[in-house]
Parts: C-alpha cells; sequence; structure tokens
C-alpha cells in the first residue's frame, strides 16, 4: 500500500490528524516536522531563528526523502514542504497527496503563540498575523492546488477530518 501525505496551511490539523488516521489504520506515523527537529536538535521556531528558512528548507528535504522510505507511513509534512519541487516529485510518487485546508481566520484563531510559528512571528506585514497568513496561502495556492485530493477543516472536528481523509484514500 502507498503512503499518505497530509499537507497544508499550518494549524489546519496534519499532525493531529496524522497521527490518528495512522492509529486508525494501523500504520507508522511521520511528521516531517518531528525528522528536521531530531536532525538539527533545534525546535523548528529556533531552527529558524539561528540557521535561517534555507537551511530549514534543506533538512526538510532531506527528511521528506527518509520518511517515503517508511513503507505504508501517514506523513505529515510541514506548511511549506510542497514549494520544493523535489518534495513535489517524491511525495507525489509515495502515495495519494490530501492537502487539509482552512479558512484564514479560523487558522488565525487555531494558531496560539505565534512565536511557535516562525513565518508568523516576525511581524511581517507590519504585524498583522491576519494579513500574512492571507499571503502565504496565495503564495503557497498553487503548490496545494497539485494534492491529490483537498478537505476544507474549518469547523470540523479531528476525527471527522480523519474519517474523510480515510475514506478518501480507501477509494484508492
Amino acid at each position: 500500500m502507498p503512503q499518505v501525505i497530509l499537507t497544508g496551511f499550518m494549524a489546519t490539523g496534519k499532525t493531529e490528524v496524522g497521527r490518528r488516521l495512522a492509529r486508525r489504520l494501523g500504520r507508522p506515523f511521520v511528521d516531517i516536522d518531528g525528522l528536521v527537529e531530531a536532525a538539527s536538535g533545534k525546535k523548528v521556531a529556533d531552527l529558524f531563528a539561528s540557521d535561517g528558512e534555507a537551511r530549514f528548507r534543506q533538512l526538510e528535504r532531506a527528511a521528506v526523502a527518509e520518511a517515503c522510505l517508511v513503507p505504508e507511513a501517514v506523513i505529515a509534512t510541514g506548511g511549506g514542504t510542497l514549494l520544493d519541487p523535489e518534495n513535489r516529485r517524491r511525495l507525489a510518487a509515495s502515495g495519494p497527496i490530501v492537502c487539509l485546508a482552512a479558512s484564514p481566520e479560523e487558522i488565525l484563531r487555531r494558531v496560539g503563540d505565534p512565536g511557535n510559528r516562525p513565518l508568523l512571528a516576525d511581524g511581517s506585514a507590519g504585524g498583522d498575523r491576519l494579513t500574512r497568513i492571507r499571503e502565504l496561502l496565495a503564495e503557497r495556492a498553487p503548490a496545494y492546488a497539485l494534492a491529490t485530493h483537498a478537505i476544507d477543516t474549518s469547523g470540523l472536528g479531528v476525527d471527522e477530518v480523519v474519517e474523510r481523509v480515510r475514506a478518501l484514500v480507501a477509494g484508492r
């Protein structure tokens, strides 16, 4: 069976949905950000602050390659993982890609402490996080549109999203 890849913007539920989906399917769960943190010895936010986004993306590329080697894994990507063409190619060859989405307002509500979200914590867009979320969503829309499936998670509980993903990938 192929892997199942979850992608989408920050705070759309990729990690928690991925964990629960993997449990429900009896598969391993692999979190790309978790692999990056293990490789760097730093939290993602700290890695961004100390080494920059370019270094993070380099480690992320290696993490994607590693994750794609785990048979039948449910893989949760970072929000920007699909921006890299090599990551897109590897992930698309590994299994269906399900993009989890949410409205900008819902994302803002879910984000919580922007200190844990390096792309929101830097005061971009005059410190207006909602504007920054909209900018990033617009930048990433073409990459997210390449996903095999999309699910809007706005107003849904984690288990509802898990069931929708399961139903989509079971039909393969």
